[in-house]
């Protein structure tokens, strides 16, 4: 069970990475016309898209690591 959640842990770290990095370079290519348009942005959508994937990658992942650790402390 403890290899299971640890490549859970691990595949949840890579999405969160993975976000990340995406919304970065869509960051990167926002034009002066995107930032400085009326109303939101299709870049500046994608953006927060990606940046809310990444903290819903990041808690999944702190969950997965406090499971790890209760399922270790249980076993000793």
């Amino acid at each position: 069970m403890q290899t299971f959640l640890l490549i859970l842990i691990i595949l949840a770290a890579i999405g969160a990475l993975v976000s990340l990095i995406r919304g970065i370079v869509i960051f990167l290519r926002t034009s002066a016309a995107d930032a400085h348009g009326t109303g939101p942005s299709v870049s500046g959508l994608r953006q927060n898209k990606m940046m809310w994937r990444r903290i819903q990658f990041q808690a999944l992942a702190v969950v997965l690591v406090v499971l790890f650790l209760m399922l270790g402390r249980s076993g000793s």
